[in-house]
């Protein structure tokens, strides 16, 4: 008997927790970690935004992980000029430089004057040699950006020298900066020669 009322005051315990505090331990008693578990009130954290994992890939060199999380970033938000300028810039870091012109002329359809996009382009078309159409770009992002940003001026710079034949050295190429936007600015990928 004693046993039996010890049994129903333990149970009549466990009914008064609060609902929310059962779901938790149930939850952690099967293995989830503390991001999967939801707090009052609050649903599940959503997942990181596959835009930034994919800017954070393209830092750190893992440029075909970036560009997975960048098509996993257009299903989520849907296609913008923002991820379609990304995607093109991991096109051309993985050397897939008419993937990435095309790609980045679609950024500018979308976005005429969205500024890594126009870098980004002047930068796949100069390395196929197209410099005249690359200044274009290189002009432009320069304009809609207002000049600020050194690697645009370089990037400028470089094409006119090229498009004037003024002995501009072949390994120069390699020096242009790739232009991408991360939380209301503009963030520059190392560029190795």
């Amino acid at each position: 008997m004693r046993h039996f009322v010890c049994l129903v005051l333990s149970l009549a315990v466990l009914g008064c927790a609060p609902s929310a505090d059962r779901g938790r331990d149930s939850a952690s008693a099967m293995g989830a970690g503390p991001d999967q578990i939801a707090s009052r009130g609050n649903d599940i954290a959503e997942a990181v935004d596959g835009l930034v994992v994919g800017h954070r890939l393209m830092a750190a060199g893992e440029y075909e992980l970036a560009l997975r999380a960048y098509y996993r970033a257009s299903a989520e938000r849907g296609v913008n000029a923002d991820i379609l300028s990304a995607i093109g810039s991991a096109n051309l870091r993985l050397g897939r430089v008419q993937q990435a012109e095309q790609v980045l002329r679609r950024a500018l359809e979308q976005d005429e004057t969205f500024v890594p996009a126009h870098n980004n382009l002047g930068v796949a078309l100069s390395e196929q040699g197209k410099w005249g159409e690359a200044g274009l770009h290189f002009r432009n992002a320069f304009a809609f950006d207002g000049g600020r940003s050194r690697e645009i001026r370089e990037n400028l710079r470089l094409a006119i020298e090229k498009t004037e034949e003024t002995g501009y050295a072949k390994i120069e190429a390699h020096r242009l900066s790739l232009v991408r936007r991360g939380q209301g600015r503009f963030l520059l990928l190392d560029t190795p020669l």
